[in-house]
């Protein structure tokens, strides 16, 4: 293992050496959370980490972009990578250890195997990127057995993502907590993305409309209102502020993420809005409870 040196975090590359700290710190009676990203880290991924360390004494993260989960033409050649900057940042925070293994050490040559969560992955984003799901679940199910976390922490900014680990750790009996932080979010209230980096100023300064929009269609369906008008009107919304095409603006069942039915939502429920528009030539994607 590389010792920290200076202001980054430690880090680990084989899954053997991995195995090696982690047994050591629970022979020693400690909890090991863990935090899985592609890096490019910003304070959305270190509020992970910080939520992490509530649940556990010693932290893991790994740094790994998955090239399942990337379709041909998609940006996994052009996905940023700072390894150092990610390290010193996570060391700001406190990480103890971060787990940056090759291709090869996630998926050895020859390997076939994959983990498909069906339904969930085939909705809402499943619709426009029907292999990213599919690759998710299968990284995060070899992350889970080489890292062998007590606890894992995943961001609600990706809702969909979090609902289905919940569903395949719930399935496949992986002896893991699975938590899920609060999106966080800039002053406008952007969702914090790596993917904001991609944003041109002028985009940039329109990107906030997004969660502006989710939050007026969660406050008329709290009052009551139609989710076809409530929905209709965050899409108007959308597109008056700058952005192109809109995948999608959906009320849906938190657990299943299944459409709800176009009537006001009962007294006392909790439903989960959601949405996904490009601006540019970024892909932007929020969500927020809805309560009524």
């Amino acid at each position: 293992m590389n010792s920290k040196t200076g202001d980054l975090t430690a880090t680990v590359r084989t899954r053997s050496e991995l195995f090696q700290q982690v047994r050591a710190w629970k022979q020693a009676g400690e909890t090991v959370g863990f935090v899985p990203t592609m890096g490019a880290l910003h304070g959305g991924h270190l509020s992970l980490i910080e939520k992490a360390k509530e649940k556990a004494t010693r932290i893991v993260a790994s740094i790994f972009v998955n090239p399942t989960q990337f379709a041909p033409g998609e940006d996994f050649d052009t996905y940023p990578r700072d390894e150092n900057a990610d390290l010193a940042k996570l060391a700001s925070v406190g990480c103890d250890l971060a787990y940056l293994p090759t291709v090869d050490e996630m998926y050895p040559e020859g390997s076939v195997t994959n983990v498909r969560v069906e339904e969930m992955s085939d909705l809402l984003d499943g619709i426009y990127r029907p292999h990213f799901f599919y690759g998710v679940a299968t990284v995060v199910a070899r992350l889970f057995l080489h890292v062998q976390p007590d606890a894992a922490v995943f961001g609600e900014k990706d809702y969909q993502q979090l609902q289905i680990i919940r569903r395949m750790v719930r399935d496949l009996g992986f002896p893991i907590e699975i938590i899920g932080a609060a999106t966080a979010r800039d002053a406008d209230g952007l969702a914090q993305s790596s993917r904001n980096l991609y944003l041109k100023p002028e985009e940039r300064r329109n990107a906030g409309a997004m969660q502006a929009a989710l939050h007026r269609a969660s406050v008329r369906l709290a009052a009551g209102e139609l989710p076809s008008v409530a929905l209709s009107e965050a899409r108007d919304l959308l597109v008056r502020s700058g952005f192109g095409k809109i995948d999608y603006v959906s009320l849906v069942d938190p657990a299943t993420l299944q459409d709800l039915p176009d009537a006001p939502l009962p007294a006392g429920s909790i439903a989960r809005l959601l949405g996904a528009a490009w601006m540019g030539r970024t892909r932007l994607i929020d969500n927020i409870s809805v309560t009524r």
